[in-house]
């Protein structure tokens, strides 16, 4: 399933780039769409038809926000490590780890809220966690958990990774799957739009943090 569907992918780069033009665009996208809302029915009617994973997800209550938050706690803490790694603006870097996977969003609002390039980091970023979560998944699935796999997907688990979901989980992990793409896409513009008029805050966050961290070494050399 993973080299078909990867075969299936460089066959529609060369077709998009080599054969076909523009105007296939909006019509793949729109077609794109159909397929999604055929598949999401598909799952609805294998959910309704199954009591027991109606029963099991009412059994979860808020634990079911746990993967989300986690997501996105992750996701920013990952942009926060990048700063550092990459000397980065702080406030770019958090704000490209918050795009979690949704590059068509996020690629838009940085480009607005900084520049080109930022904007540019974030669409490839966001694209190759969609990428590689797409390829990841059953081998997450496999030696790890589904819940490692929905997590990876970041706000892709709503659509263009629940495919793969689908293939290699159950029904009940369907429905955790896109209530994590959800409120992971709601929370994206959300975080980067903080980010932004926060900056000179975090700034002094980090600075501090800084202080006591060569405070606290300082400290110890000399104990």
């Amino acid at each position: 399933m993973v080299y078909i569907a990867l075969c299936a992918l460089i066959l529609g780069i060369i077709f998009g780039q080599f054969v076909l033009d523009s105007t296939w665009h909006d019509l793949c996208s729109e077609l794109a769409d159909y397929v999604l809302y055929l598949l999401m029915f598909s799952v609805g009617i294998s959910v309704g038809m199954n009591e027991s994973i109606i029963e099991k997800i009412k059994n979860y209550n808020l634990t079911i926000l746990l993967i989300p938050i986690g997501v996105i706690i992750g996701s920013v803490f990952g942009g926060f490590i990048c700063s550092y790694i990459f000397d980065m603006n702080l406030v770019y870097s958090l704000s490209i780890g918050a795009s979690m996977g949704w590059y068509s969003l996020s690629g838009v609002m940085l480009e607005s809220l900084a520049n080109a390039q930022i904007g540019t980091i974030a669409f490839l970023s966001s694209l190759m966690r969609e990428f590689i979560a797409f390829m990841m998944i059953p081998v997450l699935i496999k030696y790890l958990n589904t819940y490692a796999a929905i997590a990876a997907a970041g706000a892709t688990s709503e659509d263009s990774t629940l495919p793969m979901l689908i293939k290699y989980s159950s029904e009940e992990f369907i429905i955790i799957s896109v209530i994590n793409g959800v409120l992971c896409s709601v929370a994206v513009p959300i975080l980067i739009n903080f980010f932004f008029p926060h900056y000179k805050l975090i700034k002094k966050a980090v600075t501090l943090r800084n202080s006591l961290c060569y405070s606290f070494y300082f400290l110890y050399n000399t104990c």
